[in-house]
């Protein structure tokens, strides 16, 4: 792991976007929503991006798609937008760059099939033709920089992965990431590293490599094996939202147990605030069995099934916090921290 300090904690520019090191949080469609994503951003991930944005509801005025949308506090705020027809991709590229998006990613990656089944996300990766299209629009419709992110391929029959990516390069896309699986993979078996570093072969912009990063010695092997430039981290920043920081060596992460659970407190406040109470508490449910996971897995099940089926934001709150502190209180966390 020698010299790695040097490599993820240097800026990496993106056209005239600059990420600020090399340590990136990935798009988690009902994950990274604004609270998350502010959360990350302050604890020192080098870029965060939003949760992906379906592009014709966007044109089209939905609610719940303006809401993705935001990035208040972020800066350079990232949006990933997922379509299947280059006209509302173009369409909604405009308004994400009218509503402060400094930089637009192309959502070519995501393999749940009530995506790939309307023919968007990696479903794009078995047409590339039609792939093209969408890229092309994408990138003639804004001024900021265009970005893909996608798999391997759809399966281990059509890794066309440097393909496409030669053909975004040449249409103007200025950076590209890759989850080292095939989208028949879904999250299954190991991200395939090796199989990145032909994308490496084929495109001259910054590459990101994407799957299975959660440590510092993942990164210095994925990126030895991949040629890339930065990694993307996913699943593993669930409950702990500081993870891209930490692993990038940054001075804004929270340091203790105590530090830690006014992040999960906090962050179950800005849900709230964010959704409304109704909308905010279930929203929450997931992030909080992943906090208590990662700070306190010996909660007692009986207050774990009160939080996750009370629709009170309050009585919530009041157990989670209890829950927090009575593990940082505990005998094997006072040890380990002394």
């Amino acid at each position: 792991m020698q010299g790695i300090d040097t490599i993820i904690n240097q800026p990496l520019q993106i056209g005239p976007v600059t990420a600020r090191n090399r340590v990136f949080l990935a798009p988690l469609s009902g994950i990274s929503d604004l609270p998350f994503r502010q959360l990350a951003w302050r604890h020192g991930a080098g870029l965060v991006f939003t949760e992906m944005v379906a592009s014709r509801e966007l044109v089209t005025d939905r609610a719940e798609s303006h809401v993705r949308l935001r990035g208040d506090g972020i800066d350079p705020h990232v949006v990933q937008l997922a379509g299947r027809e280059a006209w509302w991709m173009g369409e909604a590229a405009k308004i994400a760059e009218a509503n402060g998006a400094a930089m637009i990613d192309i959502n070519m990656g995501c393999p749940a099939k009530k995506v790939t089944g309307g023919y968007s996300g990696s479903a794009l990766m078995r047409d590339p033709d039609h792939a093209l299209d969408l890229i092309e629009a994408t990138v003639k419709a804004v001024s900021v920089p265009v970005t893909l992110k996608m798999r391997l391929g759809w399966d281990h029959d059509s890794l066309n992965a440097p393909l496409i990516a030669a053909r975004a390069e040449a249409a103007g896309v200025q950076m590209i990431t890759i989850h080292g699986r095939t989208r028949m993979q879904f999250y299954k078996g190991t991200a395939d590293w090796d199989a990145i570093a032909r994308v490496r072969e084929a495109v001259t912009v910054p590459l990101i490599a994407n799957g299975d990063v959660g440590s510092r010695a993942d990164i210095a092997e994925c990126l030895r094996r991949s040629g890339a430039d930065a990694v993307m981290v996913g699943r593993a920043a669930q409950g702990q939202p500081w993870i891209c920081g930490e692993l990038a060596g940054s001075s804004d992460v929270p340091a203790d147990q105590r530090a830690r659970n006014a992040v999960a407190i906090e962050h179950y406040r800005l849900m709230v605030n964010h959704y409304g109470d109704d909308v905010g508490v279930r929203h929450a449910r997931k992030h909080i069995g992943w906090y208590l996971d990662t700070l306190a897995p010996q909660t007692p099940a009986a207050q774990k099934v009160r939080m996750m089926t009370s629709d009170s934001a309050d009585e919530v709150l009041g157990i989670f916090a209890d829950v927090l502190d009575a593990a940082a209180n505990s005998p094997s966390m006072m040890e380990s921290a002394a």
